[in-house]
């Protein structure tokens, strides 16, 4: 199993609707084959910052989504929120 975490910086002032694309743009990710959870966190202290945490079977699975058409239409719908570029890395359980 591979966590992978993704930090979003959206753009102060569009976080309601950062959050409603997020809830039409989950299921492009949930359903890929080799998604295991996906959960969105959101910052108390810095209210526009949101962390994604997908637990995915292998990297080739996130692999495989990034590579799959639903991964444009996701950024299609979240992207135009974001202040920068999200910052992705993927963890493994020790």
């Amino acid at each position: 199993m591979v966590l992978e975490q993704a930090v979003f910086e959206v753009v102060p002032g569009t976080e309601a609707e950062f959050v409603a694309a997020y809830g039409t743009a989950r299921q492009l990710v949930e359903v890929t084959q080799g998604c295991l959870t996906m959960r969105m966190t959101r910052g108390v202290e810095v209210p526009n910052r949101f962390v994604l945490l997908v637990e995915w079977e292998s990297i080739e699975s996130h692999e495989d989504f990034r590579a799959n058409d639903r991964f444009p239409r996701w950024r299609a719908l979240i992207g135009e929120y974001f202040s920068a570029p999200p910052k992705v890395e993927h963890l493994l359980d020790l």
